[in-house]
């Protein structure tokens, strides 16, 4: 199915905007943002989702951040000091810090707070493998004793891809690990204002009046000082896609995060709209298995269907624009450090349908129902999803493809029951390229009912994840990233789709957007 066909009706609406928030007259410096889609968790530990750390980055800091060239350097620190051969670091936070509530961040609130992620996040988890105890020392001191020297542990805390190391009251840290605060207090430069939270409609932020940026550095990729210029954040959500541009153009919203190419020479002819690739390495449109039911715990399936897929097709559904398309990527992008070419010879090219026939009769798939799942509401997912469900009909699967939102798919995938009791087989999701090195990327995960929703099993990913994360130099990573490559492709917990280069769209009385993902510190708007 072609999207830009179902798309191209969208152009012609005439009452583009019911919304009352989008027609409000503009009150001082708001900034109205469409999201790719919904915010549908609030709280960033809980959940890999990349709408969520967006979100994340206005309402809370971290103790370390990534420069421009990501290096970790102190954020919400003054610094820190090594001792004991590495096994002793303190950690002193940063005078002046406040979270959303008045009261001030206490090294506890760090405390309980990373205590908390180390659960969820996947270099979190290698971090306190090494953790001896972690405690706060008086209000502005906290201290790691290790284990063994972990000399990336600012890398760790550094890390912006999901779970990122948000930092809360330590009341709310206190939350068991898998469960969502039932509050959203951080101390970064935007305050969540709940109370105007329209699900599936309005986001609202307003700045933090006592946040008190760095004094001084340049503003990095998540680091340095965090200007809050804008008085509101208003995050509307637009779910057709014409109707976003034609806001933008009508200066009824002033930023699209990721317009869909089939729309951007709209764009492009504006002279009031200014287009932007902020992130070089783009999206990885992934597909994820669910290792742990019938009939994808037999890795015999897996292999099949990673042997059929071909990415371009994949690619092909979302955009004609080949400049921002990537085609035989493996499981690290191109444009990561740990990008190899690893057991790549014979995967990504064009589809053998008869081939993959026969080897799912010989592997003695019996015609049970598999259930895959892809946002509706989100662009590169459902592109994807229309051309996965299509693959896998036509290789012999029995196949059930509903219409699903983002926020029901996040919702669902929790479930490790089968698909006849609201289980799923397969899923796809955005995954951001610069978040998949083997230290950060849960994908790779094979540590089983702990891993992420799909639970693989493989010892050997997780013996090469530790290896990776203890190299001594590059060099040697480098190698083990083609090991855990090729181990990818024999385990098979998940399969790449592709890469794309997404591009975004502001009005031209916009300044200060920086690289990566949209981040709202530091835009101005004249």
């Amino acid at each position: 199915m072609n999207r830009r066909e179902l798309l191209s009706a969208g152009l012609s609406t005439a009452a583009l905007l019911a919304s009352p928030s989008i027609l409000r007259a503009q009150e001082g410096k708001r900034l109205k943002f469409v999201p790719i889609q919904d915010l549908a968790i609030v709280d960033p530990i809980v959940t890999s989702s990349l709408s969520t750390r967006c979100h994340a980055y206005l309402v809370f800091d971290t103790l370390y951040g990534l420069d421009k060239n990501y290096q970790a350097t102190p954020q919400m620190l003054d610094g820190h000091v090594v001792e004991e051969d590495g096994k002793s670091w303190t950690l002193t936070l940063r005078e002046g810090l406040s979270f959303h509530d008045g009261e001030k961040v206490l090294a506890r609130d760090a405390v309980a707070s990373l205590e908390r992620w180390g659960k969820r996040d996947a270099y979190g988890g290698a971090l306190f493998k090494a953790v001896d105890e972690i405690s706060a020392v008086d209000d502005r001191k906290l201290r790691f004793r290790l284990k063994r020297a972990f000399p990336r542990l600012p890398d760790a805390l550094a890390k912006t891809g999901p779970n990122m190391s948000a930092i809360m009251p330590e009341r709310l840290a206190l939350t068991e690990a898998n469960l969502p605060v039932k509050e959203v207090v951080g101390s970064g430069p935007f305050r969540f204002v709940a109370s105007e939270r329209e699900p599936g409609a309005r986001i609202v932020y307003e700045r933090h009046p006592l946040y008190v940026p760095r004094a001084s550095g340049e503003i990095g990729f998540s680091s340095g000082p965090k200007l809050a210029k804008l008085q509101r954040v208003e995050w509307t959500i637009v779910p057709d896609p014409a109707t976003a541009v034609a806001a933008l153009q009508r200066g009824e919203v002033d930023w699209i995060e990721a317009p869909i190419p089939d729309l951007m020479p709209v764009l492009v002819r504006d002279p009031e709209v200014t287009i932007k690739i902020a992130d070089q390495v783009g999206i990885m449109p992934v597909l994820r298995f669910n290792c742990l039911n019938p009939p994808f715990d037999d890795a015999r399936l897996r292999r099949i269907v990673l042997e059929a897929v071909d990415q371009r097709e994949v690619l092909a559904a979302y955009a004609s624009d080949e400049t921002i398309l990537r085609a035989g990527v493996g499981v690290f992008p191109f444009g990561t450090p740990m990008e190899n070419r690893a057991g790549m010879a014979r995967l990504f090219g064009r589809t053998d349908i008869e081939a993959a026939r026969q080897a799912l009769k010989e592997a003695g798939y019996s015609g049970e129902k598999v259930l895959l799942m892809a946002g509706a509401d989100n662009p590169v997912t459902s592109a994807a999803g229309q051309v996965v469900a299509d693959l896998l009909e036509r290789i012999g699967f029995n196949v059930d493809f509903p219409t699903l939102d983002s926020a029901t798919l996040i919702q669902r995938r929790t479930s490790r029951e089968r698909v006849d009791k609201g289980g799923w087989s397969l899923f796809i999701v955005g995954y951001a390229g610069f978040d998949t090195s083997p230290a950060e990327s849960f994908l790779i995960r094979g540590n089983g009912k702990d891993a992420w929703f799909g639970w693989p099993t493989s010892p050997e990913l997780e013996r090469l994840r530790d290896a990776w994360i203890d190299a001594p130099d590059v060099l040697a990573q480098k190698q083990l990233a083609e090991d855990i490559q090729r181990q990818v492709w024999r385990d098979v917990p998940f399969l790449p789709l592709g890469q794309i280069v997404q591009k975004t769209a502001f009005r031209r009385s916009i300044t200060g957007v920086l690289d990566g993902f949209a981040k709202f510190y530091n835009v101005d708007k004249s």
